[in-house]
């Protein structure tokens, strides 16, 4: 496996460039029912702070990764071609081979203290999952928050997990010295569709709970509705339901994104299809001929019909990029309140 662009120390010339000896990457598996069946890969990162490609059209520029692969096993992640990368399996390899960083809070301080760091928003939970079921055993995120925390770097947070709310004080705490956005994703309520595309996550109405219970603590979530499944997820009676549920959670926001399907997660994805639809595969081949995107018109077509029923239940679509300010609960010293930025050099 090639290791190489993660390991902590570079290759020494002349070595194997696709391999690692075992002291620099330590393979564990847990023979518990939460972790059966899958392998962890913990390592030793370089750096933690990525840099998204200019070409990317994500809305933000920094992210914080402290996982590869994710046992959430949703069969259209976009994240599956990054197990290439590694020459590890994009299919149930993505789901069960987990590279963990285990430096990462440590390495995120200091990468924050850096003269070089002029403290830009950090998003997380935009690749792969950072509260999926290995956060539960290596509590990476708790030291993350931290080093965020007191380095007053703003920074957002997407996830389908509910481990989240173990960790409601940090990101209050947080809250109180810089910009930290929350948003939980939920595309669709229908828990037959969710047993077969989402088998390792949190079921739809656990994730509205979590919506539920950062509205107790007054802090902002939106939900990024995706994604909205063609054919199967896309029926006006279910894009009603789904919105109307977020809209009693407490949602702040929706906003919808229509199934990509990029090299990776397409191979997997119609594998799945074929085997549980196989009927929808030539509107899928239709549908998808151009590339990884729907149609302009179906994308337009899906978000036109989900703006419409948020403004019915009284919820709106997030600006882009923006990051919701959790409320602190109490008043916050002016000193804390507008922190000393960071500058180039």
């Amino acid at each position: 496996m090639r290791w190489e662009n993660l390991a902590e120390q570079p290759v020494r010339p002349g070595s194997d460039a696709a391999l690692f000896g075992a002291d620099a990457v330590v393979t564990r598996t847990v023979d518990t029912p939460e972790f059966r069946g899958i392998t962890f890969h913990e390592i030793r990162a370089r750096s933690i702070v990525n840099r998204v490609p200019g070409a990317s059209r994500m809305p933000f520029t920094w992210t914080v990764n402290p996982y590869r692969g994710c046992s959430h096993a949703c069969v259209y992640c976009f994240a599956r071609k990054t197990h290439s990368y590694l020459d590890l399996d994009t299919g149930l390899g993505f789901d069960s081979q987990i590279v963990v960083k285990t430096n990462a809070p440590d390495l995120l301080r200091r990468e924050l203290g850096g003269p070089r760091w002029r403290g830009g928003h950090i998003a997380m939970g935009t690749n792969v999952d950072c509260y999926q079921r290995a956060e539960g055993r290596y509590r990476l995120m708790p030291g993350i928050i931290e080093a965020l925390r007191d380095h007053a770097n703003p920074f957002s947070i997407l996830t389908k997990g509910t481990l989240i709310l173990r960790d409601l004080d940090l990101l209050t705490e947080a809250a109180a010295v810089t910009d930290v956005g929350v948003s939980v994703s939920v595309g669709f309520t229908d828990r037959e569709l969710w047993r077969t595309v989402e088998p390792g996550t949190p079921a739809p109405e656990r994730r509205l709970d979590v919506i539920r219970a950062l509205a107790e603590r007054g802090i902002d979530c939106g939900v990024l509705m995706a994604p909205v499944i063609p054919y199967l997820g896309d029926h006006p009676d279910q894009l009603r339901a789904t919105v109307r549920a977020i809209a009693e959670a407490g949602a702040t926001s929706v906003t919808p994104l229509v199934l990509h399907l990029r090299p990776g997660a397409r191979e997997w994805y119609f594998q799945w299809l074929t085997e549980h639809h196989p009927h929808l595969v030539p509107h899928y081949e239709r549908l998808y001929a151009s590339g990884a995107y729907a149609p302009k018109s179906y994308q337009r077509h899906i978000t036109g019909q989900v703006h419409e029923l948020a403004r019915e239940y009284g919820i709106g679509p997030a600006r882009s990029g923006a990051a919701r300010r959790i409320r602190p609960e109490r008043e916050v010293p002016s000193a804390a309140a507008e922190p000393e930025q960071l500058t180039l050099l």
